[in-house]
């Protein structure tokens, strides 16, 4: 019989403050591999369509030397992907910085793979030329229009290139954009475990404690079997159920029962949980379906402008009651006001009301009627030119601030202001222009791998 095979989930993502009791827990148990998230796609375009990162500083360094102490104290391989959040290769060799400067100060010696996911354009062009790039999801065909707007393209690798990165003798793998599960997939399935349950595991366990009960951000274990595998977090106060362990596949899935993954899906239709103590639960009969195709995600973002906001609080049980009034009003101010220099298409203005349906907007289910004692007042603008952004913004605020309204006492402005400079600058902003799909027939093909020694003379 195989024996069994402790894979440990250090963070959902490093660089948001590792909970370091939990931690020691896991590191204390011994794992055989340590897996942990560098990024994800949750912030949103601007990192990938920037190169920027959303974690840095000491945060980051703090949880990168958590995690390379544990691999030399256990002897553990280290696997991380998308590194600096969207997984460009600037981000990527950033993070690298980071790790170098620690090994030095630490004296930590290793042999370090990394793996590169930026997509060149004239490869995705193509691809596309030849009837090959497909969307992913309810999103647009892909043109070359916007394929020359993206200013970064990534792919989502799969395990085979941190598998290949491993052999090669890597003690420490970072990787570019990479799924969720293949940090924590690669080495079992090296192993000879069941790819079903392997990857049902890794997906269970990417999250750290997510999966259990309450949730947290608290390092997790999974351990695989011959034909099971457990998932236990490292707190001591959180416990893993059947409910909450199946429910984790709801999270960010249209179908709980399909799980997308390159090259196949997994398949939980017939997975069973069971309690097998006070807070691990086992999982069986999970199943691994191959595509006929192999395919990666393609994401790349497009540059669309700049943002300035203002923001304020209102109290005034009239003003609050003619928000959308006063709102419109501002609109029509701000259209005459540009009639002739600024085109209308060249900015675009909201209105985010929190506390009057902000959240959903118009396809709130359950709009409110009732008036708030306060709301918060969101001008958000977005110009083609940094110029057109704030000069929209500026008259924007000025005129919701003192525009008049049925029953107004006040006529000096009824929004209080928690900021000076009143109107700001956000920066630029990004979006996602490419979500697709990209057939392969070498998994390991468009991510270059380079090994290296850190540490020592």
């Amino acid at each position: 019989m195989k024996p069994s095979l402790k894979v440990f989930a250090a963070s959902g993502q490093l660089g948001y403050g590792i909970p370091e009791e939990s931690f020691k827990h896991g590191v204390a148990a011994g794992p055989d591999v340590i897996g942990a998230d560098l990024g994800s796609i949750d912030p949103g375009p601007y990192c990938l369509g920037s190169g920027e990162t959303v974690v840095s500083g000491q945060a980051l360094e703090r949880d990168l030397r958590m995690v390379l102490e544990a691999a030399k104290e256990t002897g553990a391989p280290l696997l991380m992907g998308s590194a600096g959040t969207a997984g460009r290769r600037s981000q990527l060799d950033h993070v690298v910085g980071v790790v170098e400067s620690i090994a030095r100060q630490r004296g930590l010696k290793f042999k370090l793979a990394t793996i590169a996911a930026d997509i060149p354009a004239e490869l995705v062009r193509q691809q596309l030329r030849a009837g090959a790039i497909e969307p992913c999801g309810t999103v647009p065909a892909l043109t070359e229009a916007e394929l020359d707007r993206a200013t970064g393209i990534v792919a989502q690798m799969g395990v085979e290139p941190f598998q290949r990165a491993i052999e090669m003798g890597a003690d420490v793998v970072i990787a570019g954009r990479s799924c969720d599960t293949s940090m924590f997939a690669a080495i079992p399935l090296m192993q000879g475990y069941d790819k079903g349950l392997t990857m049902h595991m890794a997906k269970l366990i990417e999250c750290a404690s997510a999966c259990a009960d309450p949730g947290g951000r608290d390092a997790s274990m999974g351990t695989i079997g011959e034909s099971w595998f457990t998932v236990e977090s490292m707190h001591p106060k959180l416990r893993c159920t059947p409910v909450s362990v199946a429910a984790h596949a709801l999270y960010e899935q249209s179908n709980p029962f399909q799980l997308e993954e390159p090259g196949g899906i997994i398949d939980l239709t017939h997975s069973h949980y069971e309690q097998i103590d006070e807070r691990r639960v086992r999982v069986t009969h999970s199943v691994w379906k191959p595509t006929p195709r192999y395919c990666v995600k393609l994401e790349g973002a497009r540059h669309t402008g700049y943002r300035y906001i203002a923001m304020g609080g209102i109290r005034d049980p009239r003003m609050i009651a003619a928000t959308d009034h006063v709102a419109d009003e501002t609109r029509a101010i701000i259209a005459r006001t540009f009639a002739g220099s600024i085109d209308p298409q060249d900015y675009h203005v909201v209105f985010r009301i929190y506390g009057k349906n902000a959240v959903l907007g118009a396809i709130e289910p359950t709009p409110s009627m009732e008036r708030a004692h306060e709301i918060f007042v969101l001008i958000d603008v977005v110009g083609r030119t940094e110029a057109i952004a704030k000069s929209v913004c500026g008259v924007a605020k000025q005129y919701f601030l003192h525009l008049r309204y049925p029953g107004i006492l006040c006529t000096s402005g009824n929004i209080a202001h928690p900021f000076s400079p009143d109107v700001m600058a956000a920066g630029p902003v990004y979006e996602f222009n490419i979500y697709h799909l990209m057939p392969v027939a070498d998994p390991c093909a468009l991510f270059p791998i380079e090994l290296r020694d850190i540490g020592g003379a």
